[in-house]
């Protein structure tokens, strides 16, 4: 049998090509996975809690209608809810404030009284919940 060495090859080799390609899929998923693992937080505890019967606890409500109470007195806008917190505040320094709000109350009113709180320099804040029944 006789080779002729004048042809042309007519096909490639592409094994050695999807080798390499395996190789580098199989390294990219390796990589991607252990990328892939969250933040390591500090989560609180459930007997650190403050309830609201603490003195320095101050309840923010809001109604799907926009309607604001601070500790079940109305309050009439923000401004006014700055300056009772102020009060508060300079009177008990290290306050805390739980907001509380309808399941319907617009994300825009919960942001403006976050804004407001954190203008005062209140870092302790919580959002109320309420845990779902059923499940």
């Amino acid at each position: 049998m006789q080779v002729q060495e004048d042809k042309p090859y007519d096909d490639i080799n592409i094994t050695p090509m999807l080798d390499l390609a395996y190789v580098l899929l199989v390294i990219f998923i390796l990589m991607c996975t252990a990328a892939v693992q969250g933040a390591k937080v500090n989560l609180p505890s459930e007997s650190k809690t403050q309830s609201l019967a603490k003195p320095k606890t101050q309840a923010v409500s809001i109604s799907n209608e926009g309607k604001m109470t601070l500790n079940n007195i109305p309050i009439s806008s923000l401004d006014d809810l700055s300056q009772k917190l102020q009060q508060i505040r300079a009177k008990v320094p290290d306050c805390s404030v739980v907001l509380k709000g309808d399941a319907k109350t617009s994300y825009q009113a919960i942001s403006d009284v976050l804004d407001v709180v954190g203008k005062l320099g209140i870092t302790q804040v919580g959002l109320a919940t309420r845990p779902q029944s059923g499940k």
